[in-house]
């Protein structure tokens, strides 16, 4: 790679929107299958996809880091294991405080990246946390959690997930009062793995920007996690964002296309319906079991500006693109 793209890559503000490292790193093992001995966020790893020397020498300005609520936590265990997850994320950030620094504002990320340090916001995948009481949605603020991913693939009590689309479900009466309470304190809506009716309703409620921080084009690849045209349209009509997942399965059905060159198809597919204002990126690093060619790990975004700028971006908009988009949305819901 050229030093002209490294130094735009070095320029841009870069946004990773989701992240699933929190599992990797937790002890005693989240997924001991997986991984028997967690992983050491401060050190560099060949396995796994984010670490802190791999996430520095990627260029990350700003990460989010999900706190995923796994199915057996649900639904009973589901706010006791958020809060632990909650409270490693913040020892994480205590404890590498020379390079990374806690999210709470758009500011904090400009801040952070004079002084050569990553912001790291915090963001809950799976609603279920809340226990479909405000008061909880309250205090998870209060503790640093700035976004949500309403659902995981399954019902909830705030609406259905992208799993049960059969029954064309969308948002919960509670969901319709979560949505505006959100609005009201300034937390981040995730429709990311909702329902297709889940999804228009949440466009109808929140009076908002939404983003869905990790999903893709189903015009490109034909699975219920990715979002429609129609879906794609609306979320640009409520200034929204969605980033691009790494995911093999919702990039391409044929296993052999799954490069970084065809996630840079579903961009380009997002740029021609609404245009560069409403695309990022959103990897699922460490919650995928496998990653596109030339987008091994999180060392790899550098290659992804570049195959931007290969496909005739203009640097504003690979600028908007690399993160400034989420960080108008962010700008715009938190501060």
């Amino acid at each position: 790679m050229n030093q002209t793209i490294l130094d735009l890559h070095k320029r841009a503000t870069v946004v990773d929107a989701h992240i699933d490292t929190l599992l990797d790193i937790m002890v005693p093992p989240a997924r001991p299958a997986k991984f028997p001995t967690p992983r050491k966020f401060g050190e560099r790893s060949t396995k796994g996809h984010v670490d802190l020397p791999r996430l520095l020498e990627g260029g990350v300005d700003l990460q989010v880091f999900a706190a995923y609520i796994q199915p057996e936590y649900k639904i009973e265990r589901a706010l006791h294991r958020v809060i632990r997850l909650i409270d490693l994320f913040h020892q994480t950030v205590s404890m590498h405080q020379d390079k990374l620094s806690l999210f709470t504002k758009v500011a904090d990320v400009y801040e952070a990246k004079k002084r050569g340090k990553i912001a790291a916001m915090l963001s809950i995948e799976g609603g279920e946390a809340v226990e479909a009481d405000l008061g909880i949605l309250r205090m998870l603020h209060r503790l640093g959690v700035r976004a949500m991913t309403l659902t995981w693939n399954e019902r909830n009590q705030i609406a259905d997930g992208a799993a049960e689309g059969r029954t064309k479900g969308g948002l919960t009466n509670f969901g319709v009062e979560l949505v505006s309470e959100m609005n009201k304190i300034g937390m981040v809506i995730d429709v990311s793995h909702i329902s297709d009716a889940g999804f228009f309703d949440v466009i109808e409620t929140s009076n908002a920007p939404i983003i869905a921080s990790h999903s893709n084009c189903r015009a490109l690849c034909n699975h219920r996690r990715n979002m429609t045209d129609e879906m794609i349209h609306r979320l640009a009509q409520k200034d929204g964002v969605m980033g691009m997942n790494f995911a093999p399965a919702f990039v391409d059905e044929n296993k052999g296309k799954v490069t970084l060159e065809r996630v840079l198809d579903h961009v380009d597919h997002v740029v021609k319906l609404v245009g560069a204002d409403h695309v990022g990126l959103g990897s699922d690093f460490d919650g995928i079991e496998s990653t596109p060619k030339g987008l091994e790990d999180v060392t790899t975004m550098p290659y992804f500006t570049e195959g931007l700028v290969k496909r005739g971006y203009r640097e504003a908009d690979v600028f908007k693109i690399v993160g400034g988009n989420f960080l108008r949305v962010f700008k715009k819901v938190i501060g």
